[in-house]
Formats: structure tokens, sequence, C-alpha cells
């Protein structure tokens, strides 16, 4: 045997544990495909009703918004009304109320005048009568 028969003989058994190696491999890429394809069945299988019970759901979804919005109309159009009724009771009742506030305070502040001036009247008369009383003992 030459050295080349040798070499070649080592090539032979690299390759033939070459092609055990990829042989081997490609027995478990089958097996990892196999187990892929299973699952994306069943994902399939589970997608489908979901979306069904999803097209459903947003049908519901929906008509309870349109419900929703007639409610939001008729709230706007509520609030426009008790708007409109403040403004009217403001322009009716306010302006009379504001009139006897201001009539009040009028009246307090006269009252409140009128008093203060009899104390000071009062007061003056005393202070007179203390005075003549005083000319008079001298």
């Amino acid at each position: 045997m030459s050295g080349w028969d040798v070499a070649g003989i080592i090539i032979a058994v690299f390759w033939a544990i070459l092609v055990c190696f990829l042989a081997y491999t490609l027995v478990h890429l089958s097996k990892v495909l196999k187990e892929t394809e299973t699952l994306v069945a069943s994902v399939t299988e589970q997608t489908v009703p979901l979306l069904s019970e999803l097209t459903h759901t947003i049908g519901q979804t929906n008509a309870q918004l349109s419900k929703v919005d007639t409610i939001t109309s008729n709230i706007a159009s509520v609030s426009t009304n008790v708007s409109a009724l403040t403004s009217t009771f403001t322009n009716t009742v306010g302006a009379p109320l504001v009139k006897v506030a201001s009539l009040a305070y009028g009246l307090r502040s006269a009252a409140k005048l009128r008093r203060r001036s009899e104390a000071e009247k009062q007061v003056r008369e005393t202070m007179k009568a203390g005075r003549a009383s005083r000319r008079s003992a001298r």
C-alpha cells in the first residue's frame, strides 16, 4: 500500500462519517418539520373558531357603540336644553334677585348710618349735659 492508497481510505472514512452525520441531521430535521406541521395544524384548528367568535364579538360591540352614540347625542341635547333653561332662569329671576339684594344692602347701610347717628347724638347730648353741669358747678 502506498501513501496515496492510505490517503484515499482516510478520505473515504471521513466521507462516510460526514454522510452518516448528514443523514442523522436530516432525520432529526424531518422530525422537527413534522412537529412544526402538527403545531401549525393545531393552531389553525384553534384559530378558525376564535376568529368566528371575534367576528361575533365585534358585531355586538358595534351594536353597543351605536347605542352609546344615541345616548351621547341625547345627553348633548339635554345639556343644551339645561343650558338654555339656566340662561332663561338667570335672566328671569336673576335680575330681580340682584335688585332685591341691592335694596337689602342699601337698607342695611341706611339703618346702620341711622343707628350710628342716633348713638352719636346721644353721646353729644351726654357730653353737652356734662359740660353744662360742670359750668353750673363752677
